[in-house]
This record gives C-alpha cells, sequence and structure tokens, in this order.
C-alpha cells in the first residue's frame, strides 16, 4: 500500500529528526566547478560562528537603544548598532583597516551589509557622543557581571603616526581659542621620533576599563588624569573609590584632587624625588620591618645573607617596610588676611594640610634585579668607551652613556680633555637598589595597601592587548574625530573582551588571550548543498567553557540552518539582565 509506506517512512523521518538525527543522501558531480561570482579574487566560503559568544556580550551592553536615541533626529538610514558590532568583532577576530574589513564581512554567519561610506558617517556619529557613549558601556557592563570599582587604576598610552609632520594648530572661528593639533611630537613609549596621540584609560579591579580619553600627543599626561577622574565621579553617582596609578600619574595636583574629595589615593613615590630628610631616614636602615610578622629587619643583612641556603628561603621571598609621615601643605584657591609683626595685613593665597604617608619597602628580589641590570648597562658603558666616541650615543634617562662623563686635567701645562666611567653615578645609583615606595592618605594595613597596588599591572595588560591582538596601530584615518572614533572601537573591543574573560574567570575556567581569541576565531563551519552545516574546529577546553558559560550550543558537529539561526534570534532578543 503505497500510502501506508509512505506514512511509516515520514513517521520515522520525524522520530529521526525529533532526535536530532538526520539523513541526507545527494549526489557529488566530480566535474563540477566551483561557482563563478566575477570578484578579481577567490574567496573561502567558511562562516564563523564563534564570534557569537561575542555578541552574546554585546547585547547586553544595550547599546541597539543608544544607537537608536542619538539618530532619532536625523536622517540615517543604516544601522549604527550593526556597524559598531561588527567593527568591534572584527577588531578582535580580524584585526584590519576599516576599508579591508569591509572584505571580511561575508566571512560572519549573519553576514552584514553596509558600505564602506556607512562606516565613515557611523564613526563621525560616535565621536560626537563620546561621552555618552562611555557612560552607556559602563552601565552597559553591568548587566554583564558585577563591576568592582572599589579601587580605579589609571595610566596613559600613546600611539605613533608614520606621518612626515605633525598636525597644526587651529583658531576656533568663534571663540578664537588655539587648539593644539592633534597628532603631535611628544614622548613616545615606543621612543619613535613620530607624532603620536595620547590615550588615558582607566580600569577597575578586575581589569575591566572603566572609561578612556583621547589627548593631543604634546600634551602632558598628567593633563588627562584629573578631567576623566570628573567623569568617572559622575558616573559612579559620587561612590567612593581609590585612585590608583604610576609615578608619572602621581603629581600633587592629582593627590590633592583625590583628598580635597574625600577620596583616597595610592601613588607610586619616586624615592629620588624625595626630600633630603626623608632619603637620610630611608637609607640609615632603621626602623624598618619584615612585612610578613612586623619584626625589625636589618636591611644590610638582607642584602648580604646567602640565598641559596635553604634556610633562608622566607627572607628572601619577604620584603622589609617602613612608614614615612609626609603631609603637604596645598593652595585651597580662597584666600585669607595674614597679619605681620608690624601690624600690617595682606590678603594671601591659604593653603591647607592634606595628610599622607610614603610606604618604603625593600626586596632581596628587587635589590638583585636593580643590581644586575645596572652592571650589564655599566659594563655597555665601558665597551662603548673603549670603541665609539660618546657623543655619538643616545642619552636618556636609561641610557649607557649617563655612566660616561667628560674629565679636564691639566699636565705640564697642557689641557687634556677625555671621556671616563662615572664610578660616583654608579655608586650613587646603587644606593636606590631594592627600595620602592608608595605615596597615600591611607591608613589601612600595609599588606592590603601593597596588593591593591600590585593590581596596576592589569592595566599595562589592556595596553598590551589592544595594540598586539586588537592591532590597535596603523591608524589609517586623518581627522581627529576618526582618528577618535577609531580608538572608541578599539576600547569597545578591549571591554567587550575584558568582560568575557572576566566571566570565564568567574565561572572557573582562566584562558589566555591567545587561547580564547584563537578559539573564537578558529570556530568556523561550512555550508553543504545549503542541507546543513559542518563544523571545521575541534573541541578544546576553551570551547567547553565558552559554552557552559552561555548555553548556547556551539560545540556540535552538524547544524541545520535554522538552528543556527534560532541561537542568532536568541542572543538578539535576550532580555537584558545582570549575570551574578
Amino acid at each position: 500500500d503505497p500510502l501506508e509506506y509512505a506514512k511509516e517512512v515520514v513517521a520515522q523521518m520525524n522520530e529521526e529528526l525529533k532526535n536530532n538525527q538526520l539523513g541526507i543522501t545527494f549526489t557529488i558531480d566530480l566535474d563540477e566547478k566551483v561557482q563563478s561570482t566575477g570578484d578579481r579574487a577567490s574567496k573561502s566560503t567558511v562562516l564563523n560562528i564563534g564570534y557569537l559568544f561575542l555578541q552574546s556580550i554585546y547585547q547586553k551592553l544595550d547599546l541597539n537603544q543608544f544607537f537608536k536615541d542619538i539618530t532619532a533626529d536625523s536622517k540615517v538610514t543604516f544601522d549604527c548598532n550593526e556597524i559598531n558590532r561588527f567593527m568591534t568583532f572584527s577588531r578582535i577576530l580580524e584585526p584590519k583597516s576599516k576599508l579591508a574589513t569591509m572584505d571580511v564581512l561575508g566571512n560572519y554567519y549573519e553576514k552584514p551589509d553596509f558600505d564602506y561610506q556607512h562606516v565613515m558617517r557611523y564613526m563621525t556619529i560616535l565621536e560626537k557622543n563620546f561621552d555618552a557613549y562611555m557612560e552607556t558601556l559602563f552601565n552597559g557592563s553591568e548587566n554583564v557581571v558585577k563591576r568592582n570599582t572599589s579601587v580605579c587604576y589609571f595610566d596613559c598610552t600613546n600611539y605613533y603616526f608614520e606621518i612626515e609632520k605633525e598636525d597644526d594648530e587651529m583658531i576656533d572661528p568663534i571663540t578664537g581659542e588655539v587648539m593644539r593639533g592633534f597628532r603631535r611630537y611628544g614622548v613616545s613609549k615606543e621612543h619613535r621620533p613620530n607624532p603620536i596621540v595620547q590615550m588615558g584609560l582607566f580600569m577597575d579591579g578586575d581589569g575591566i576599563p572603566i572609561s578612556m580619553c583621547m589627548n593631543s600627543g604634546s600634551a602632558h599626561e598628567t593633563l588627562c588624569a584629573v578631567p576623566l577622574e570628573k567623569k568617572i565621579v559622575k558616573m559612579f553617582k559620587n561612590k567612593p573609590f581609590i585612585y590608583c596609578a604610576d609615578a608619572g600619574l602621581a603629581s600633587l595636583g592629582i593627590r590633592e584632587y583625590n583628598a580635597m574629595q574625600g577620596r583616597a589615593f595610592i601613588v607610586t613615590q619616586s624615592i629620588k624625588m624625595m626630600s633630603n630628610e626623608l632619603k637620610d631616614q630611608i637609607f640609615s636602615g632603621k626602623n624598618f620591618k619584615w612585612l610578613s610578622d612586623d619584626r625589625p629587619c636589618n636591611i644590610e643583612a638582607l642584602k648580604e645573607f646567602d640565598r641559596n641556603d635553604p634556610a633562608n628561603l622566607d627572607m628572601y621571598n619577604d620584603m622589609a617596610y617602613r612608614v614615612l609621615p609626609a603631609s603637604t601643605l596645598v593652595e585651597t584657591g580662597l584666600f585669607e588676611e595674614k597679619i605681620f609683626k608690624n601690624g600690617k595685613s595682606k590678603m594671601v593665597k591659604s593653603k591647607a594640610k592634606f595628610d599622607q604617608q610614603v610606604i618604603v619597602t625593600f626586596s632581596r628580589k628587587m635589590f638583585e634585579y636593580n643590581r644586575s641590570i645596572r652592571n650589564r648597562q655599566y659594563e655597555r658603558a665601558q665597551r662603548l668607551l673603549d670603541t665609539k666616541d660618546p657623543e655619538e650615543i643616545k642619552k636618556g634617562p636609561n641610557d649607557v652613556r649617563r655612566f660616561i662623563k667628560l674629565k679636564k686635567s691639566k699636565t705640564n701645562g697642557v689641557s687634556k680633555v677625555e671621556y671616563v666611567i662615572d664610578e660616583d653615578k654608579k655608586l650613587e645609583e646603587e644606593k636606590y637598589d631594592g627600595y620602592y615606595a608608595l605615596a597615600t592618605n591611607l591608613n589601612d594595613n600595609v599588606k592590603d595597601i601593597l596588593a591593591i597596588n600590585s593590581g596596576r599591572y592589569k592595566i599595562e595588560d589592556c595596553f598590551r592587548v589592544m595594540k598586539t591582538h586588537f592591532d590597535a596601530r596603523p591608524v589609517e584615518h586623518q581627522s581627529r574625530e576618526h582618528i577618535t572614533a577609531h580608538f572608541m572601537i578599539c576600547y569597545t573591543a578591549l571591554l567587550v573582551y575584558r568582560l568575557l574573560e572576566v566571566s570565564l574567570n568567574r565561572y572557573g575556567e582562566h584562558l589566555t588571550p591567545d587561547e580564547l581569541i584563537s578559539t573564537i576565531r578558529n570556530m568556523n563551519v561550512s555550508g553543504s548543498k545549503d542541507k546543513y552545516y559542518q563544523s571545521l574546529f575541534k573541541g578544546s577546553i576553551a570551547c567547553t567553557a565558552l559554552n557552559a558559560l552561555t548555553e548556547l550550543g556551539l560545540d556540535k558537529q552538524y547544524y541545520q540552518a535554522k538552528d543556527l539561526n534560532k541561537i542568532v534570534k536568541k542572543i538578539t532578543k535576550q532580555s537584558v539582565h545582570t549575570t551574578k
């Protein structure tokens, strides 16, 4: 009975489909040619689905509503959020110029559709809404993880441009204000003689960025700290936090701003810049204690014990510390009447004292590290003196030429000028080996303060990820607006990546940037005769952790198009909620 047979086959196929088993039969023509597209170069047909993990984070930032709001009264016909989304994903997975990124958009499962001109217009819109965008990102990040903002770390970096001429200064036609150019010559972190722009970044205690700013390359980095911190205070709704930064961003003005606002600060303090009175107290070696148990510690003995003796291992891993009061008088911006001995009076700027203390530590490990670096520099200086003209050697704070000095002498009425090794310079620098200092207005336990300061390495890691993994430079833009928008995209990529990384950490899986990004980048599928998709990647610890965290089910060998479409729809329509 043909009808009964058909019913049995349909029932069997439905049962197989119910159990996610699908039988497909098709014929392969070995002489069939690949489909011709007319493009100048052939492109791969594999599609990436790993980016959906990033999209699951991005969606919770609520940027779709943000872009709808800022373009509501404009004539924009393209989807700014779609452009922002895929420019962010591409910066993580396939960092290229904006024009080159257009060629790889077809590698994503959703295959976004927008033109290069739309990207340029979107970047202009993005830069015009800089502050609102940063605040939206921070508020949205709370929907992904609970932010740890008790400590805010701040640091600056810069990016160089391979151009021959810096940007000219401009005069505002309305106010007449002279505005410095954006790409300007300044102190490059990479010691390159190129125009640079400067980025300031605030980061929370988990290494997740809070906000950033972009400034002219010739601006001093200390000038960007307080303006950005004021925006942070507004975003936090005056919630207290501890400002933590290195010595370059620890000026008196920054300390004063935080102290007068009732906030705490922990900043690196240069011992060389301290007063002679404080230096004498430090180098006397007196009143130091072991960090582990507060027992008195002898600094000279700490420098000389046998580190190879197993009995001294605890001392080698420990460090000594001493706390020195260092209160400072600062101007309040107000005036007061000062009466002199002769009875006359004068209005003078009033000063107030804010309390701070300096925590000085000494570590045998740091001592040996500093000494080994200096000895190598000293040896190199000697070799250069023997083989080269010192005038040809570039001089800088860490260059070996600082150990070479010009010596003038006179013998039998004949003047002699020669270069010699400066032994006094070496001995002077050796005094600081092993020492490290922090300035703070906290009176907390020293161990806790040092632990907070030790988290500063995470912000350097943020810069490293942007520069090495996301290829933040070279920047293929000329205008200030588009350069700023480019770094806003890089910042968004960093935020999305860090949120995903921290979510995995709290889930219990710690992955390196290489492991995480490589896994997502390699999660590709290939369509077969429009019947199904086959995974072209293998399972891994990272893949298992990502699927367990997001519950997207992107670890199968085969997919139907409707299954992948459901996953995309699930992410797109998921409600904004706070992840515990």
